[in-house]
């Protein structure tokens, strides 16, 4: 991808569905009875491997577009695969379809991308094991690919030492298996998308603090849902929009669940122009437009509660940093270095490629704003959040900037560099 300063941003623009609420769509309406519609889905690369290990399960699913058609079958209603489920990049996929083939009554072994196979999978292991599944790391090494033998599930009462959405939900799916009633106890509640979904679909999920109650039940029943605008991906266009010159935005259907949505005030603490109008609820999920305008921005203090809700939203905050007048300490984020790449080093060595003032710490980073960002040759790493933040700082660069294996972009955001372009005014 070639990307060259732009003079301003202006229109209107609707960014892809929201990935984590598409992966559980597929999820929850595959173990559903009955015929689950969904409209706004992502079509990226991550979410259709969702659909194609379910697909591989005996599940019928149809797509057209952003429209997806599921027939569900059932709690007990998915068939062995013929082969190993490859879940490409997808750490959701595997994380939450680990909790799911515990309760089953098949073997299964799950694999995926390189990627894929250094992230770590102890975290859900460790608590699955505690509900007597019988899932274990091929490598031995708490590591993918994994396999999964049918056992008889027990409920869990777990504190869990990390907010993850991932491992919240793997005990929320596994606990439909046991008939009983199991708990996760967070730090700070992490992304709350399962317990809204699961409730949409006829289970009894309780949300008391960060702590989260899973009661039994027979079936789940399938419903319509509606994927509202991914914040993850309009995060992009929000520091785009704040950080060039006479920019003018408005993204709409936004999902601005408060469990997600710690990018909006960060940047309204950096004195970002941010205008969130047309509020509503669909499905359960707070959804909104954002009206953005050209800021100055100032450096802030991120960390503590709010860094679950904007953990993915990171290397973009950090752009924002370079672009504003004074220091943006980032700290208690060192879930960062488990991702798709270890962002903080990631973003760290390439920003410093475009003068940018970044220094990696423990736990985050630091960044020093006012610097004169030079266009340069960076690389993705193939992660696809750190591609397109390197993009936008490319947009107020001096000079051209081109961002080395761009096609990852593709795992969340297929049209991301075409809907930049239309705003675009060079």
């Amino acid at each position: 991808m070639h990307i060259q300063p732009v003079k301003q941003l202006k229109g209107t623009l609707k960014v892809p569905g929201d990935k984590s609420i598409s992966h559980r769509s597929i999820m929850f309406g595959a173990l559903a009875k009955g015929t689950t519609t969904v409209e706004g889905f992502l079509t990226g690369e991550d979410c259709m491997s969702t659909i194609a290990c379910f697909r591989q399960m005996g599940i019928l699913i149809e797509q057209a577009q952003d429209k997806v058609t599921i027939q569900g079958k059932g709690l007990y209603g998915l068939t062995k695969p013929d082969s190993v489920l490859d879940v490409g990049n997808s750490g959701t996929t595997m994380r939450l379809m680990s909790g799911i083939l515990s309760g089953q009554a098949f073997e299964v072994e799950i694999t995926g991308d390189a990627s894929i196979r250094k992230r770590p999978m102890d975290r859900i292991i460790r608590p699955l094991t505690s509900m007597n599944a019988n899932i274990r790391s091929l490598s031995g090494n708490g590591l993918a690919p994994l396999l999964i033998k049918p056992s008889i599930l027990k409920p869990i009462n777990y504190v869990s030492p990390v907010a993850s959405a991932q491992v919240k939900s793997s005990i929320l799916l596994a606990n439909l298996y046991t008939g009983s009633t199991s708990t996760v106890n967070e730090p700070t509640l992490s992304r709350n998308h399962s317990e809204i979904m699961l409730n949409h679909f006829g289970a009894k999920i309780e949300i008391k603090g960060s702590l989260v109650t899973s009661y039994p039940i027979k079936e789940l029943f399938a419903n319509h849902v509606v994927v509202p605008s991914d914040i993850s991906s309009a995060a992009f266009f929000m520091v785009a929009g704040l950080i060039c010159p006479n920019s003018d935005l408005l993204l709409k259907d936004v999902g601005v669940n408060p469990t997600r949505d710690g990018i909006i005030h960060v940047l309204k603490n950096m004195n970002g122009s941010i205008e969130i109008i047309n509020e509503r609820t669909v499905n359960g999920e707070p959804i909104a437009d954002l009206h953005i305008k050209s800021s100055k921005l100032i450096g802030t203090v991120v960390e503590g509660d709010i860094i679950p809700t904007l953990i993915d939203e990171i290397p973009v905050i950090a752009v924002a940093a370079a672009y504003a007048e004074g220091r943006t300490t980032i700290k208690d984020a060192s879930e960062l270095k488990v991702k798709e790449t270890n962002r903080i080093d990631t973003m760290v060595c390439e920003l410093k490629k475009m003068n940018i003032h970044i220094e990696a710490t423990k736990d985050g980073m630091v960044i020093v704003g006012g610097n004169r960002i030079q266009g340069a040759q960076v690389k993705s790493y193939d992660d696809h959040r750190v591609a397109m933040s390197l993009a936008i700082a490319a947009l107020g660069a001096t000079g051209n900037t081109t961002i080395e294996n761009s096609s990852c972009i593709a795992i969340s955001y297929p049209n991301f560099e075409s809907d930049l372009s239309a705003l675009t005014l060079h």
